[in-house]
């Protein structure tokens, strides 16, 4: 039980240590990951349409 009681306190003492981000930098992270996840989901879209064109044209 000691053993479940120090660790508590442990944790609670390293989440005391933590530098939490200001809101503004979490929006602005986020905004950079959905940015990121759309333009990369475009592109492997544009890739994958000119795969199945390209093999819709070599097996005609």
């Amino acid at each position: 039980m000691k053993k479940i009681v120090q660790f508590f306190k442990d944790s609670y003492a390293e989440l005391a240590k933590v530098v939490w981000p200001s809101r503004d930098d979490v929006v602005s992270s986020t905004k950079v990951v959905v940015i990121s996840v759309v333009f990369m989901a475009l592109v492997l879209g544009l890739i994958d349409f000119l795969l199945v064109m390209g093999i819709e044209v070599v097996f005609r």
